[in-house]
């Protein structure tokens, strides 16, 4: 089984800037895809970037050139999203993602951290 855990959450003014950080941990072979969701109260959960394992990024369109996903040069289970210029409707609680190998051999399972919170104030 694997496990995400995420920091870097908090409150921050419009503007500013958080860093957040994923680590995966436990029985991982290897990792395929780690990425950033947010959900924002009374909406959906939506995409905000994301990293394969060979390296390639993605970001949704409101968040680009904003926000970069990057990835430890050390430890390739450890994933970052660099928020710059934050705005109010950046306020959300920012999930990780990611789909691990357990087995080498076996298809990916998804795994979801246990969400931070994100509030820009205005």
């Amino acid at each position: 089984q694997g496990q995400l855990v995420e920091s870097g959450g908090g409150l921050v003014q419009a503007g500013g800037s958080l860093r957040l950080s994923c680590a995966a941990s436990g029985s991982i072979f290897s990792i395929n895809y780690m990425g950033w969701y947010r959900q924002a109260p009374g909406k959906q959960r939506e995409f905000v970037a994301g990293i394969t394992r060979g390296g390639s990024t993605n970001a949704a369109d409101s968040v680009k050139g904003r926000f970069t996903i990057s990835r430890d040069n050390a430890k390739s289970t450890v994933v970052y999203l660099q928020m710059n210029s934050l705005k109010p409707e950046d306020t959300a609680v920012y999930y990780c993602n990611a789909q691990i190998i357990t087995v080498a051999g076996m298809n990916p399972n998804d795994y979801w951290g246990q969400g931070t919170q994100v509030t820009v104030s205005s």
